[in-house]
């Protein structure tokens, strides 16, 4: 008797399948990717193309009163902005203003995110609300609510707002400053407790073995590993100063110490209204290397902290 074995072989490609594969997954990458590139040059490329553009035009005259014409000037534009003088000091004032704000508004951040991760704190999720939800409140809101509380004759607090006046020239970066705190606090707070959360328990409990209280955890072991993510909020923070409009701008129907180029965004916008679109976009164009420099030069100053 004899015993027929057969010999199967394993199934073969076709040659087109890993063109077919390939073309698949290049059309997922498409649709999925390609949306955001749309939108992300729509509303971002091409704004800050057409803002260098219009920094190189200027405004000609044919006579006195003869029509407004467009020509290339130039760097014409950017030597106005470096004679503004205007212009430098609210860049000086911001500035001033982050180096107070931007330290104080982050140690809270921190303070209030080991609150939460304390195993000391009982309702963390009614606080994680409570220090959150003022971010919720829209900026041009919280001004506007914050104003009333500072005005002398509005205020609820009358006997403290008469006795101080939060609205005075002395006084009104620093009641920006308050605002900007109360408003974003939360938010900082919120990045520095999502990495307090991704920490391993086991390096809580082997330093817990080894005698160390509460205190010492947070600072020796919570504090270093969440470095990075104070840098990154440090960041946002000074883009953000920079960018400082909306408070100062509703302010000013409350207080007569903010004139129209208090802070550098207020001075383009004012330009803009005039209006100066040129002058505006070169201001505008110097604002986001400065930030950029100084950002760059932030995170270079801190990159062996962020990265060791």
């Amino acid at each position: 008797m004899t015993t027929m074995s057969t010999a199967t072989s394993p199934p073969t490609e076709s040659p087109g399948a890993p063109k077919r594969k390939g073309l698949s997954q290049r059309r997922a990458i498409i649709t999925f990717v390609g949306p955001f590139v749309v939108l992300f040059a729509l509303f971002y490329i091409v704004p800050i193309a057409y803002a260098i553009y219009q920094s190189f035009l200027t405004v000609e005259r044919d006579g006195t009163f003869g029509p407004a014409t467009q020509v290339f000037g130039g760097l014409t534009q950017y030597v106005a902005v470096f004679q503004n003088d205007e212009f430098w000091a609210s860049v000086v004032r911001v500035l001033l203003f982050g180096v107070v704000q931007v330290p104080i508004m982050l140690g809270l951040a921190l303070l209030f995110a080991l609150l939460l991760d304390s195993p000391l704190l009982k309702g963390k999720k009614f606080f994680r609300l409570a220090f959150f939800a003022p971010y919720a409140v829209p900026g041009v809101i919280a001004a506007i609510m914050w104003g009333f509380l500072y005005s002398p004759t509005l205020s609820p607090f009358a006997p403290v707002t008469q006795n101080v006046s939060f609205l005075s020239a002395d006084l009104i970066l620093w009641s920006i400053a308050n605002i900007v705190t109360w408003v974003y606090v939360g938010y900082n707070m919120l990045i520095i407790y999502s990495a307090l959360l991704a920490i391993p328990t086991e390096i809580y409990e082997a330093a817990k073995l080894d005698g160390a209280n509460n205190w010492q955890v947070a600072w020796k072991i919570k504090i270093p590993l969440v470095t990075p993510a104070i840098i990154l909020t440090a960041v946002f923070s000074i883009i953000g100063t920079l960018q400082l409009l909306a408070e100062p701008q509703t302010l000013r129907s409350f207080s007569t110490a903010i004139n129209s180029t208090f802070t550098p965004n207020l001075a383009v916008y004012t330009t803009a209204s005039v209006p100066n679109y040129s002058l505006a976009a070169a201001m505008s164009v110097v604002l986001a290397l400065a930030t950029f420099a100084l950002s760059f030069a932030f995170l270079k100053a801190t990159q062996k902290k962020a990265f060791a």
